[in-house]
């Protein structure tokens, strides 16, 4: 409840924001930018300035409905995590409208690096979140083995947090070497997802024989 109000605000503000800039912006506006920080991708006036606060607002009510929808009830035992989740990805979501304004607006500057960050700290909460979550059918590490074992639960969830932390560090590297910056962002990122696939099979195995 503490952070509710808060993400709600920012999610109202970023459609104030497009409602502001909309009739100071051209037809076009760019909305995509390749790995090299170039625009590749462009959208009708409407929705390259509303599409992020609709989508944004989408995500935050799913969001809001998870733990009614979720079969194992579990998700209140750790919801302050969760909501400081949301609040940081809802800040996430209005930094990037903000930049892509901004971007079209005349100020030209590298979109990979400015993301970078932003994106370092999303996935470092998200460690934060696993290792706090209780096991349920929407957050989280799930696979059949983790859903089918509250041990198996529990060690891939504290792995995946110290996992997920150390990738969004070295993300942060992608600043340093910015002709390499997309990809020191991605790979350790899809990396530990796979690994942490990989772990949770092996685990089940290894638990579910002893």
């Amino acid at each position: 409840m503490k952070v509710k109000w808060p993400t709600l605000i920012l999610v109202v503000l970023a459609f104030f924001e497009s409602m502001y800039y909309y009739p100071k912006f051209p037809a076009q506006v760019a909305t995509h930018w390749g790995s090299n920080g170039e625009v590749n991708g462009y959208m009708d006036k409407f929705w390259g300035l509303f599409l992020i606060p609709v989508i944004t607002l989408a995500l935050y009510l799913l969001f809001m409905l998870l733990p009614r929808l979720d079969p194992k009830k579990n998700i209140p035992q750790f919801k302050k995590h969760f909501d400081n989740f949301i609040l940081i990805f809802v800040l996430f979501m209005v930094y990037i409208h903000t930049l892509t304004i901004y971007w079209n607006l005349g100020h030209v500057f590298d979109m990979t690096i400015a993301i970078i960050p932003a994106m370092a700290l999303l996935f470092f909460f998200l460690g934060t979140l696993l290792s706090n979550a209780k096991p349920n059918w929407f957050i989280g590490i799930r696979t059949p083995w983790t859903l089918s074992n509250d041990i198996v639960w529990k060690k891939t969830h504290q792995l995946g947090a110290t996992l997920y932390k150390v990738a969004a560090i070295i993300a942060l590297f992608g600043v340093l070497w910015q002709k390499y910056a997309i990809f020191i962002l991605i790979v350790p990122i899809i990396a530990v997802s796979f690994y942490l696939v990989a772990y949770s099979y092996f685990e089940y195995k290894k638990v579910t024989k002893k």
